[in-house]
């Protein structure tokens, strides 16, 4: 069974660079635009990974950290954010809601699947 990876970006072209990537690898996709919309699509199925973009409309990506933390069926899901975002104040804040990695667009391919390869085993 292949493992399932929310992918949270309000750019619909990183959302399908990032999509394809982890398709490629052998992993099922889910997309949403914003934080909202990725809590609406956490209705209890498994997900494995979220990958987030913290500068996002409606809810910012540490933001949906701190909700998706609260939710008993998600606290513990592996919550990696990829952004423009490079201040070492941003990152601090990131860790300290709940994101386990953070990748730096604009990024390789290669380096996002080595960093859900550890994330999600």
């Amino acid at each position: 069974m292949s493992k399932t990876i929310l992918i949270v970006d309000d750019s619909s072209s990183v959302r399908s660079v990032v999509g394809i990537a982890l398709k490629g690898a052998g992993y099922d996709v889910v997309e949403a635009c914003d934080g909202q919309d990725a809590l609406s699509k956490l209705t209890g199925q498994k997900v494995h990974l979220i990958v987030s973009d913290v500068n996002m409309p409606n809810m910012d990506g540490i933001t949906l950290v701190k909700e998706v933390k609260k939710l008993a069926d998600y606290k513990f899901t592996p919550i990696c954010m990829l952004t423009t975002e490079a201040e070492e104040s941003k990152m601090q804040e990131g860790k300290a809601a709940g994101a386990k990695a953070w990748i730096i667009k604009p990024f390789q391919p290669p380096k996002l699947l080595d960093v859900v390869a550890k994330l999600v085993g």
